[in-house]
């Protein structure tokens, strides 16, 4: 009985352990993960959607944390120095996604890149430049045309559009 209790705590230990492991290579906060948007934890969540803004999104990981909802966004590719604008705005639009479902604001979010994380205050300042770029974006679409927004021709050989761009740079 005793080698069977001592099997069963090293076997606890392992997984504890591998958890610990997959937890921090995730990049997540201490706390309990209530969405998650990938598919090697379980099934994939239904998107976060705000009505008034026409917003919808699926952030990586949201984890409660203190009675507070965290959300982390999970990057592949290089990792920079400071986190891209992009991927603030849209870790802040995971942000005002959690404070307009949950009805609680979140202090910050997390980007976590392969070795480096990035926690963002989610700050009211943040908050409004992410409304103001949502609602400079609705007004771009009822526009018949938008001038293209970077000088990169990797961008426009990956682009979508690049085929009916009359813009393009590839």
């Amino acid at each position: 009985m005793l080698y069977l209790a001592l099997a069963l705590l090293i076997f606890a230990l392992f997984f504890f352990r591998k958890s610990s492991a997959q937890r921090k290579e995730a990049g997540l906060p201490g706390g309990r993960i209530i969405y998650t948007d990938t598919h090697g934890w379980g099934k994939v969540e239904k998107p976060l959607y705000y009505a008034a803004m026409d917003l919808t999104g699926k952030p990586d990981y949201l984890v409660q944390q203190n009675g507070k909802i965290i959300p982390v966004e999970v990057k592949s590719g290089r990792v920079p120095d400071a986190p891209y604008d992009s991927h603030i705005f849209q870790l802040a639009a995971y942000c005002l996604l959690v404070e307009k479902t949950y009805d609680a604001r979140p202090p910050y979010g997390i980007i976590h890149y392969e070795n480096k994380d990035f926690a963002i205050d989610y700050t009211r300042e943040l908050e409004n430049a992410l409304l103001d770029l949502l609602v400079e974006m609705k007004l771009d679409e009822h526009k018949k045309n938008v001038a293209r927004s970077h000088e990169q021709n990797a961008r426009c050989t990956r682009c979508g559009y690049r085929n009916v761009c009359d813009q393009s740079l590839a």
